[in-house]
């Protein structure tokens, strides 16, 4: 049965991720914006969202140590590793 759950959660993700893209070019069509920068966006937003939903779950929870500690320490990765830091 898990296996079955993780298929279809693979399948949403799939056709989901899609139908976003599709529809955000679209959009910067119709609104003059480049498809490039929509682009830029959308990955930007795809990157981060995992994290935003592990601090909403944390908060959920009430554990507001889990969500400062999700924010701070990516963010201090992303902002060390262009520099070869850890």
């Amino acid at each position: 049965m898990a296996w079955i759950l993780v298929f279809f959660g693979l399948v949403v993700l799939l056709v989901a991720g899609d139908i976003l893209v599709k529809a955000a070019v679209n959009l910067a069509l119709r609104m003059g914006i480049s498809p490039f920068m929509v682009s830029l966006t959308v990955v930007a937003f795809g990157t981060s969202a995992p994290e935003l939903f592990i601090v909403l779950s944390a908060l959920a929870d009430n554990a507001p140590d889990l969500a400062v500690g999700n924010i701070i320490c990516p963010a201090r990765l992303r902002a060390s590793s262009p520099c070869g830091g850890t």
